[in-house]
Formats: structure tokens, C-alpha cells, sequence
């Protein structure tokens, strides 16, 4: 899932690879995926961005954009997996949407999961994106210890470290995915309520944020997700779905997998305890 290194990622390898690119042709799934996201019809699609022109692209919060000419952009968030391909390379059998270039590559778009695919001219009425575009970023010096402060202060305080960091976009960005090193960083439980929290625990949370978030980003995002090429990511993940049955890099006890608010949670009994 597309989370906030991922989004930087791809934004600027998208940046670098495309600019200058004409679109030539788009194409609609030949594999319909029920939890891919449209905000309009493939001919639709076809008609803004056949003949443009990319200009840039970017990444922020879940979102990657992609800016043509004449402000016509295309947005994918979440599963959506889109990836380049040289003109030698063979098409895919399934995708959900298909664009070509002025040289013969191509994008091909896949989803895991659930995903969006937005194509549109000016602006889009969609509360996520606006959060993940127009938010402070926690890679933002903006986004400081006086800023995280208040932000934890403004909310119920019976709601857990996972519900803070991965619902509602309150940090865009920052999903189920990362969490689970933040909040091993920090030696928090991801089941904590927010109102236990002491004030060297707030500050450890938010030294753990930025510095974890850096270190993914540094990296080309994380190892148990792809980028706009197909590579993982460099950063290796500490807990995921790749480690969890490995023993605790810090004590050696036994990592737990739970499945917790929609998703699973990793943590370690002894440095993260509840």
C-alpha cells in the first residue's frame, strides 16, 4: 500500500522518468478489480489525457499525482501499483488501466486490495487527497514537537497509538504499514490508549515519527512494498509481515502478530509493553 515514502518515492522516480512525455494512447482494464476506484469513465479518461504533456509529479501523504498540460492530472493512493515499462517490454494480460507514451513505454496500473485511479482536470472534490496535498507533512519542519503536541491534545483521549498514527489521516501519510516501526522506535504498544501517555513518551513518539519516516524515505520507501520500477524498497523493515516470526531485534523475545482495527499489528510483549 502506497504510504508516505512510497508516495515520494514514486512521485520523483515518475518525476525524473516521464517529463517531457506525450501521452498517445489509454487504455481501460482488461481486468476489472471491484475495489478499484474511478472518478470517471475510460473514454473519459482517454479524451483529458491523450495529446498531454507530462510536467511533473509528486508525491504527498498516500497520494502519488502526476501533472500534465493544461492542468490535467492523474492521482492514484492506496493499492494501486503502477508501474513503467520500456517499449521492448510485452504487455500485460490484466491491468486496470493502461497509458502509452511518444516513445513506446507504457504504465500499466494494477491493484491490491482496494485503490483509486482519478483522472481529472483542475481540482478534485475528495477529502483524502485534499488532507494528503494540503497538510503539514511530518517531514516538514512545520511539523514540530509544539505541532504533534497539540495535535495528540485535540483528540479523545481514549483512542489507542494506532488509532492516532493510522485513521482518519490525521498524519497523511502515515498508515498501518509504517506504524509498526514508529511505534517499535518508540517503544509503544499500538493498543496504548493516548491518555497514558507520558511527556517523554509523547516526545519519544514524535523523535520516532520523524526519524523512522526519514530513514524510509532516505531508502526509496520500504521493503515490503514496490516502487514505480517494480524494485522494493531499501529500508528494511524492523516489523512486518516479512519479520514478525523473527525473535525481537532489541531483547530476543518472540514478536507477536495480532489482528487489531482492521488490520494486523506487530509489536514485542517486552520493549512495547500494554
Amino acid at each position: 500500500m502506497i504510504e508516505l515514502p512510497e508516495a515520494i518515492t514514486i512521485g520523483r522516480q515518475v518525476e525524473q522518468k516521464l517529463a517531457g512525455r506525450t501521452v498517445t494512447d489509454v487504455y481501460g482494464a482488461t481486468h476489472l478489480h471491484k475495489f478499484t476506484f474511478f472518478n470517471d469513465t475510460p473514454e473519459a479518461y482517454k479524451k483529458l489525457l491523450v495529446g498531454r504533456r507530462v510536467e511533473s509529479a509528486e508525491g504527498k501523504g498516500i497520494f502519488v499525482d502526476i501533472r500534465f498540460d493544461d492542468n490535467v492530472f492523474l492521482s492514484i493512493f492506496d493499492g494501486i501499483k503502477m508501474r513503467y515499462n520500456e517499449s521492448t517490454t510485452a504487455i500485460p494480460k490484466k491491468y486496470q488501466m493502461l497509458i502509452t507514451f511518444d516513445d513506446d513505454s507504457f504504465i500499466s496500473f494494477n491493484t491490491t486490495m482496494y485503490g483509486g485511479i482519478y483522472v481529472f482536470k483542475g481540482s478534485l472534490d475528495n477529502k483524502y487527497r485534499t488532507l494528503s496535498m494540503d497538510s503539514i507533512s511530518p517531514l516538514s519542519s512545520k511539523f514540530n514537537e509544539s505541532y504533534f503536541e497539540k495535535l495528540i491534545s485535540s483528540e479523545k483521549k481514549n483512542i489507542t497509538a494506532k488509532a492516532l498514527l493510522a485513521t482518519e489521516q490525521r498524519i497523511p501519510g502515515v498508515g498501518n504499514g509504517v506504524l509498526q516501526d514508529i511505534l517499535f522506535n518508540a517503544s509503544i504498544h499500538p493498543k496504548r490508549k493516548i491518555l497514558s501517555f507520558t511527556e517523554e513518551e509523547k516526545q519519544r513518539l514524535f523523535r520516532s515519527l520523524k526519524t523512522t519516516l526519514q530513514q524510509m524515505t532516505g531508502n526509496g520507501g520500504r521493503d515490503t512494498e514496490t516502487d514505480f520500477f517494480g524494485n522494493k524498497g531499501g529500508y528494511k523493515s524492523i516489523l512486518s509481515k516479512n519479520t514478525y516470526d523473527l525473535p525481537c531485534p532489541k531483547c530476543g523475545s518472540t514478536i507477536v502478530k495480532e489482528a487489531y482495527m482492521g488490520g494486523s499489528v506487530y509489536y514485542c510483549p517486552e520493549c512495547q509493553k500494554l
